[in-house]
């Protein structure tokens, strides 16, 4: 008898999980992560081409896909 119920007991517990239980979906969630990596945020830094100094990039001049932190670095370039 209750090796019955234990093999009902078991015989649910595998539809469950096989059919009912939704797996997590871990491919989504590392894509999703990947691009926002790939997402310039307004409080990135970037480096100037012509100084070297470090800028927030909505501080900066954007000029032929270089950075610059100023007019003047971007008159001496």
């Amino acid at each position: 008898m209750i090796l019955k119920i234990l093999l009902v007991l078991g015989v649910i517990a595998f539809v469950y999980f096989l059919f009912i239980k939704k797996k997590p979906t871990v491919t989504r969630d590392r894509q999703n992560k990947a691009e926002k990596k790939d997402e310039v945020q307004s409080n990135d830094m970037v480096e100037c081409a012509e100084c070297g100094i470090y800028c927030e990039i909505d501080d900066t001049i954007l000029s032929n896909n270089k950075y610059y932190c100023s007019q003047e670095c971007l008159k001496r370039s």
